[in-house]
């Protein structure tokens, strides 16, 4: 379960691109909130404070707005396509007690059977839970699993009050033997067989 983030931020009255520029080079980075039917809310952080409150995924912000508490998870963030900065992010005002759909990464534990290899098929699935205990993964066990077996969406062990809506039969990750590069194997024998032929020949000519 993600942690509660608490994080100050500065409501701005400015918009448009020259403005976010200057707030930026401030060191904060623009953001709004919207809703539950309220206006937005245009707003700015700090750059290392709002940098530092996403890197956990799903986080649930505690946004302290001048004196004022708002619930906030994060909705879609912009980052710089070189720098990989934080340019701007979009927060979805929540409340506690209810649901929201947030995308949650697959993640695998557990080793498979000797000699297999496992493929995750689903990378991210989209999840309902409260607000105030979303997860920060979704765990598929794979202990002990052989060749062929698979495990879907039905498979998966949820937290509490979590729930995916996608049909039970899709498939998340198969376990699988790994694929032998025949090409390579062949090479490889074509180039034992060659350095045997060449020592065989340099045997007989010592012989000589």
């Amino acid at each position: 379960m993600a942690d509660i983030v608490k994080l100050a931020a500065e409501l701005r009255g400015t918009f448009g691109k020259g403005a976010a520029r200057k707030l930026r080079r401030a060191g904060r980075v623009p953001a709004v909130a919207y809703g539950h039917g309220a206006d937005p809310v245009h707003l700015s952080f700090d750059a290392h404070d709002i940098f530092m409150a996403t890197r956990q995924a799903n986080a649930l912000l505690s946004v302290d707005l001048d004196g004022q508490e708002m619930l906030a998870i994060v909705k879609e963030m912009q980052r710089n396509p070189i720098s990989r900065d934080i340019e701007h992010v979009d927060l979805l005002r929540v409340k506690k007690g209810e649901k929201v759909e947030v995308e949650v990464p697959v993640e695998v534990v557990g080793e498979s059977a000797p000699g297999t290899i496992h493929t995750i098929e689903l990378m991210h699935v989209l999840v309902k839970a409260p607000a105030t205990a979303l997860p920060e993964a979704i765990e598929v066990d794979v202990t002990g699993l052989e060749e062929g077996q698979h495990v879907t969406v039905a498979d998966l062990k949820l937290p509490q009050d979590v729930d995916i809506e996608l049909d039970p039969q899709t498939v998340v990750v198969v376990v699988s033997l790994p694929e032998v590069d025949t090409a390579l194997e062949e090479a490889d024998a074509a180039a034992a067989e060659a350095a045997s032929a060449e020592a065989a020949a340099a045997a007989g000519t010592e012989e000589e």
